[in-house]
């Protein structure tokens, strides 16, 4: 039963999802009719903060790119080749590929949601080598496992709470910091946890489609773009020069590019000894890096790797903006503050959960960027909440507020299923040289969206802090 529905979703998607580029245009039409006619913004004023909002994710883009075509790189490498061919030795059934690749993926994102590229090279790797694994379903798997970022060392909204004079602070909407005791240590964080790192692969083993819809690797590949090519090895080698040279041996120089691999290396067991488990984009990003020096061993092996790597990043690099155009219609024309008050307005000390975790997926289709979201609709949620809890003892009220954050986070981070912005951080890597859309992919998720769906919000009425 569920298989079925899950492919009538799928054959939904199929005709209705356009590309996540019209999508992005979609939502932009949609931010300016609601800031136009329910807060009677002025056109000047609406097109004004579409631009002014236009390049404020240009960083978050750049960082994008660099985590997924370095990241990628170091899959490239003949380490990493070597060992999801072991992985593979006991991998052999489609099956265990979806079971495998959401639990990886999870515990992975647990981390840093940057480390959904580990998980997407994994599982274009087994696709390839296992026979019979559904491949859209799969990149389905892998979207999903994403979802845990939220839940761990990451999550922009705990982290922003524990932070020493932050502008919730700064602006007397909080009087002290929430240590992350009340966030992510909680038992109700926790219990989030083994739900989507053990019932999420669970259920989309319950999903498989049937074996009569399999649509494999092999089967979407485009001939004309997809072709084997050498190794990165045998191409570093064909292009040296007939006769020796100073260019080749510098491009081919192990001693160098392990040198600066070597200070990299220093520069981050600094940075952890220092600053703790500091995982910012940055520190990702440069780690990375220096990984991807050593395990390709010379300069020109390095640059083959991210050349190959960097071939499929286009949608993120266009398409990014247009979501920060969306981003700056709700925050500079008042829009998302005003949908948060709305909402807030409703709520009561049993509800409150309830209302702040709507709010955060709702805004999440136009603000789909926890930090960003959390700035237009934190304050006032955390407002609603402290005159909610007026009267009850500090502490409490506290309790209440990071509750409230909390389930802003989980709205925000599960209904990223029904849209597909950080879809454009998996498709480089899973649908290169592939026939592939977001339409082929999202109808595999409103399952475990409902799912999710009913089981949080129970969890963030019910289960104590």
């Amino acid at each position: 039963m569920l298989t079925r529905l899950g492919e009538k979703f799928t054959h939904l998607f199929l005709k209705f999802m356009p590309d996540a580029f019209v999508f992005a245009l979609v939502l932009t039409i949609i931010a300016v009719l609601g800031a136009f006619f329910w807060l009677d913004a002025t056109p000047l004023k609406i097109v004004e903060s579409w631009y002014e909002g236009f390049f404020d994710l240009l960083e978050f883009g750049m960082q994008i790119v660099l985590i997924i075509i370095t990241g990628f790189s170091i899959a490239l490498s003949p380490v990493i080749k070597k060992g999801i061919d072991w992985l593979t030795r006991y991998i052999n059934t489609p099956g265990q590929v979806y079971f495998l690749v959401v639990m990886i993926g999870m515990l992975l994102c647990l981390v840093s949601f940057g480390w959904i590229v580990i998980t997407c090279v994994l599982a274009r790797e087994l696709a390839m080598r296992v026979k019979g694994v559904n491949y859209p379903f799969l990149v389905a798997c892998v979207y999903l496992s994403m979802n845990s970022w939220v839940l761990g060392l990451s999550s922009s909204i705990p982290l922003l709470l524990n932070t020493e004079k932050n502008y919730l602070i700064e602006a007397g909407v909080l009087n002290t910091m929430i240590p992350t005791s009340y966030t992510l240590g909680s038992m109700l964080n926790l219990s989030m946890i083994i739900l989507l790192v053990i019932g999420a692969p669970l259920l989309m083993y319950l999903l498989i489609p049937k074996k009569g819809d399999i649509k494999e690797i092999n089967d979407l590949m485009d001939n004309q773009q997809f072709e084997k090519s050498n190794t990165i090895k045998e191409e570093a080698a064909s292009l040296k020069l007939p006769f020796k040279s100073w260019s080749d041996i510098l491009n081919n120089s192990i001693v160098l590019q392990y040198i600066i691999a070597t200070m990299g290396m220093a520069y981050i067991i600094y940075h952890f000894i220092t600053k703790g488990l500091d995982l910012n984009f940055n520190i990702m990003i440069f780690i990375f890096l220096m990984i991807g020096l050593f395990l390709h061993k010379t300069p020109m092996r390095y640059v083959i790797a991210m050349k190959r790597s960097s071939s499929n990043v286009s949608g993120i690099l266009f398409q990014y903006p247009f979501y920060a155009g969306i981003m700056g219609i709700m925050l500079y024309t008042g829009l998302g503050e005003k949908l948060a008050q709305i909402l807030a307005s409703f709520a009561t000390v049993e509800s409150y959960p309830f209302y702040a975790y709507m709010a955060g997926g709702f805004v999440n289709f136009a603000i789909p960027s926890a930090g960003g979201e959390f700035a237009v609709i934190g304050p006032s949620i955390i407002e609603a909440v402290k005159a909610i809890g007026a009267g009850l003892p500090e502490a409490e009220v506290e309790s209440m507020i990071a509750r409230a954050s909390l389930s802003i986070a989980y709205g925000e981070s599960l209904s990223n299923l029904m849209q597909p912005f950080y879809l454009l951080l998996v498709m480089p890597i899973m649908a290169s040289g592939i026939k592939l859309q977001a339409r082929d992919v999202m109808g595999y998720l409103i399952i475990p969206l409902v799912v999710f769906f009913i089981l949080q919000i129970l969890m963030v009425l019910w289960i104590p802090l």
